[in-house]
């Protein structure tokens, strides 16, 4: 006689997994592949997910950390979704390289902010994480200098600009709008003239995203987080599902990586995905849980995503 499973209920968020800068920066690898054939080159991983990247690259994808890897053939390269600094595409057009630009247009706008606030005289703290390949791009698209980068509420009570500048903040679009918000809170006390973004940056799906998660966090005894451990939003999804009041979260990058006894003691769990990780990674998780519990499972929609981006203009095939 087979015994019977353990009952197990699973709260699935939504929004979750792909957004749509994510979603346009794949397709343009993609549609770049189906016009020119392979190889199409990619600079740094198109979005922080290796399933993702791996399947492009069995579409003939090749993906370099530098443009002075790529050959000068004429094939296609491609910037990621995260933002590349203005020397970049100017080192591209130097060597007449073909390029496709893939940074999430929430991004192009904080690069455009930027440079307004910039051209007005303004110093910019840039809240975001030191190394991130966003952080990298924004701080590239001014001269060095122009920005100050703060990463967490320590370095916001240091941080010195320079003496007599008008200041201003921006950030990186994957925070933690938590977070974010101590940071901005103490600049504002420490710099009672700094100016106001004309609009937020953390991007919508961030938000969406670490909204659902509190929405699910308090009746979790577990979250796990799809998501690669290199992706800032992930990231941030687990430390929001644990501060919102999950007994416990954890990130894995798909299915395989579970051992399903994680949930052992468990009634309910949480399961959500980062904005780079597609949702054939979430159906592996559940799939792989059903393989010990008798799974229930309920959706908790905080917000229905219906944005799509614009394809950037690519060239006839000859």
């Amino acid at each position: 006689m087979t015994a019977e499973k353990p009952r197990l209920h699973i709260l699935l968020a939504g929004p979750r997994g792909f957004c749509a800068g994510v979603d346009r920066a794949i397709r343009i690898v993609e549609e770049a592949l189906r016009r020119h054939g392979a190889p199409v080159y990619v600079r740094h991983e198109i979005v922080h997910n290796r399933f993702v990247v791996e399947g492009l690259e069995r579409q003939g994808a090749i993906f370099v950390h530098e443009l002075d890897e790529v050959p000068d053939d004429g094939q296609p390269v491609v910037f990621s979704a995260h933002g590349v600094p203005k020397s970049v595409p100017a080192a591209a057009r130097q060597r007449e390289m073909y390029f496709l630009d893939a940074t999430c247009p929430l991004v192009s706008k904080v690069h455009r902010e930027a440079e307004r606030h910039h051209a007005r005289g303004r110093h910019l703290f840039l809240i975001g994480h030191a190394g991130h390949p966003e952080v990298v791009g924004t701080m590239g698209q001014l001269p060095e200098g122009a920005m100050t980068l703060v990463e967490d509420a320590e370095a916001a009570r240091r941080a010195v600009p320079p003496e007599g500048a008008a200041l201003t903040y921006t950030t990186q679009t994957t925070l933690s709008v938590d977070d974010t918000a101590e940071i901005v809170a103490i600049l504002r006390e420490r710099f009672p003239d700094i100016a106001e973004p004309s609009k937020e940056s953390i991007c919508y799906a961030t938000t969406n995203r670490q909204a659902a998660v509190k929405a699910m966090a308090a009746r979790s005894d577990l979250v796990i987080v799809v998501g690669a451990p290199n992706s800032s939003n992930s990231v941030r999804l687990r430390e929001v599902a644990e501060r919102a009041g999950a007994a416990r979260a954890v990130m894995v990058q798909r299915g395989a990586d579970l051992d399903p006894a994680i949930a052992a003691g468990c009634a309910t769990i949480g399961v959500t995905a980062g904005a780079s990780a597609p949702e054939v990674l979430v159906q592996e998780v559940v799939a792989r849980l059903a393989e010990r519990f008798d799974i229930t499972t309920e959706d908790v929609v905080v917000a229905v995503e219906d944005v799509t981006f614009r394809m950037p203009p690519m060239r006839a095939v000859a």
